[in-house]
C-alpha cells in the first residue's frame, strides 16, 4: 500500500490507474483493475451515452469500490455523457482531448474530482488554472492519440512537476512496476497505464488485436496523422496505406477520405487486422502475454518492490 496524494485524493490503494481506452475499457476491466487496488476507468470515447450508461451501472453492480470515466472532450455527445456521469453519480472524471476550462467547473460543482491529460508543460499549467484536480502527463511513447510536442515522459514528468503544485500522474511508456518506480522518481505521484492493460483478458477489445499486441517488437509502432490529430499505430497494411497516400503530400481532406469512418472500432474491436486502426503504445513491444487484470496488478506492485530495493542498492561513490 502506497500513501500520498493520488491514493488520498482518488481513496485508492495503489498508485496505479488504468487509461480510459477506446474499444478497450469497458466496465469488466474497470472493474478488475480498482478490486486489485488501482483505479479503474471506463472509457466513454467508443461509447454511445446509453451504452456508457449500462457500463457504469454494470461496474456499480460489481463493487463498490471508486472508478472513473474518460471522456474525450472532442466527443459529439459530449453533453450527454456529462449528464449521465452526473446523474449515475461517477466519482472521478479523466478529461482530455479538448479544453479544461469547458467542463471542470461544472463537474466539481458536483462534486465530481476532475483530472485533465495533457501532452506538455503548457497544456498542464492550463489545466491547473482551470481548477482540475491532477493532471495526467502523457509522453509521446503513448499509443492512441497524442501530442504534437513529441516529448518523452521522462523528459515531460520533470518538467511538469517542476512547475506544478496539483497531483501528477505519469503516463507513456509505462508497463512494468520498474517504470512505476521509474516515473515517481521523476517525480510522479501515480502512473496511467494504457497498454499492458489492453493485453488483458478482461480488456473489452478484440482477441486478434490482443495477440497483435503482445507479437509486436520494438519499431512495430509509429505516430502518424499529426495534420488531423496524432496517433500512433501498429503498422498494418492499413498503416502502409496511410504511408503511401504521404508520398504523394496528400491534403486534409485526402487523409480524412483515407482514413474514414469507424476505422479504429473495425482494427480494436472487431479484429480486422489489415484494414482497421491498431492504436497502441511503444512499449507493446515489451509485452508477450494476455493476462487477468489483477495478475497483472499483481507483477507491477512485485516488479515495483523488486526495483525498489535494487534501486536502494545503487550508490556513487563519495
Amino acid at each position: 500500500m502506497v500513501k500520498n496524494r493520488i491514493t488520498d485524493l482518488f481513496q485508492i490503494k495503489y498508485p496505479i490507474i488504468q487509461a480510459g481506452m477506446v474499444w478497450a475499457s469497458g466496465w469488466r476491466l474497470a472493474s478488475a483493475v480498482s478490486s486489485a487496488g488501482g483505479l479503474g476507468i471506463i472509457g466513454a470515447g467508443s461509447m454511445y451515452p446509453e451504452v456508457l450508461k449500462q457500463h457504469i451501472q454494470s461496474y456499480k453492480q460489481s463493487t463498490s469500490l471508486p472508478f472513473a470515466v474518460n471522456v474525450p472532450l472532442l466527443y459529439p455527445d459530449v453533453e450527454q455523457l456529462m449528464d449521465i456521469i452526473v446523474k449515475e453519480n461517477v466519482p472521478i472524471v479523466f478529461t482530455s482531448a479538448g479544453n479544461p476550462k469547458t467542463w471542470t467547473s461544472y463537474l466539481k460543482s458536483h462534486n465530481i474530482k476532475v483530472v485533465h491529460v495533457v501532452s506538455s508543460v503548457k497544456f498542464a499549467l492550463k489545466s491547473q488554472a482551470a481548477g482540475v484536480d491532477a493532471v495526467v502527463a502523457e509522453g509521446f511513447e503513448a499509443g492512441g492519440h497524442n501530442g504534437r510536442e513529441e516529448t518523452t515522459t521522462f523528459t515531460l514528468i520533470p518538467m511538469a512537476k517542476k512547475e506544478l503544485d496539483i497531483p501528477l500522474i505519469a503516463a507513456g511508456g509505462i508497463a512494468t512496476g520498474a517504470g512505476i518506480l521509474a516515473a515517481m522518481s521523476l517525480g510522479a505521484d501515480a502512473v496511467q497505464i494504457g497498454t499492458r492493460f489492453v493485453a488483458s483478458e478482461e480488456a473489452s477489445s478484440h482477441i486478434n488485436f490482443k495477440q497483435e499486441v503482445i507479437q509486436s517488437k520494438e519499431g512495430d509502432t509509429r505516430l502518424t496523422l499529426k495534420e488531423l490529430a496524432p496517433v500512433r499505430l501498429l503498422k498494418n497494411k492499413f498503416y502502409d496505406d496511410l504511408e503511401h497516400l504521404y508520398t504523394k503530400s496528400p491534403t486534409k481532406e485526402e487523409l480524412k477520405k483515407l482514413l474514414g469512418r469507424a476505422r479504429a472500432k473495425k482494427g480494436m474491436f472487431e479484429g480486422d487486422l489489415d484494414e482497421g486502426e491498431l492504436e497502441i503504445g511503444q512499449i507493446s513491444g515489451l509485452i508477450e502475454d494476455i493476462l487477468p487484470a489483477k495478475t497483472i496488478m499483481k507483477q507491477l506492485i512485485t516488479e515495483f518492490e523488486v526495483a525498489r530495493r535494487h534501486a536502494a542498492t545503487l550508490q556513487f561513490e563519495h
